[in-house]
């Protein structure tokens, strides 16, 4: 494989990355996107950095209403994936349609998950993507197993067996 972003994307479909959805509400409206590029960045203060596609709804919104929420899915919740993915839009262009969310200034928290609402703080584009760092104002922690996704599918977390 002599191309390096060829390269670069299939050494990266190895990383099992937490699934996320990232939702954000304010005077710019209400939106959400799937997103497996989330971090902690800093317990002092508390702050989480996500990554956006730059020309994305989602990352557009979220720097109109400066705020959003990350909500780190439920290992079972495959099909909150794909509709934020943008899967089911043809048929159900309202991604929060039917589903029981609870509304909050920063976005949307969605059922069943850790969900850190916060402020945007910073935003940098890079490349394809605008990097957001959100200082944490508010923390949801469900207890909830995650959904992971690697290798262009989704996976449950289980713990490995120690002697």
């Amino acid at each position: 494989m002599n191309n390096p972003r060829d390269a670069f994307i299939t050494a990266m479909r190895q990383v099992a990355s937490t699934v996320t959805v990232v939702t954000t509400d304010g005077p710019a409206g209400k939106a959400g996107a799937t997103v497996s590029a989330f971090t902690s960045l800093s317990a002092d203060p508390p702050s989480v950095l996500v990554c956006l596609k730059a020309d994305s709804n989602i990352a557009q919104t979220v720097a109109a209403n400066g705020t959003f929420c990350v909500n780190i899915l439920a290992e079972d919740a495959v099909e909150v994936a794909k509709r934020f993915a943008g899967m089911f839009d043809a048929d159900q262009p309202n991604r929060f349609e039917g589903l029981d969310v609870a509304d909050t200034e920063f976005g949307p928290l969605l059922p069943r998950a850790t969900a850190f609402s916060c402020s945007l703080t910073h935003r940098h584009v890079h490349g394809s993507h605008a990097i957001c760092i959100g200082d944490v104002t508010g923390i949801s922690n469900a207890g909830e197993r995650p959904l992971t996704y690697m290798s262009g599918s989704f996976h449950i977390v289980r713990p490995s067996e120690t002697s």
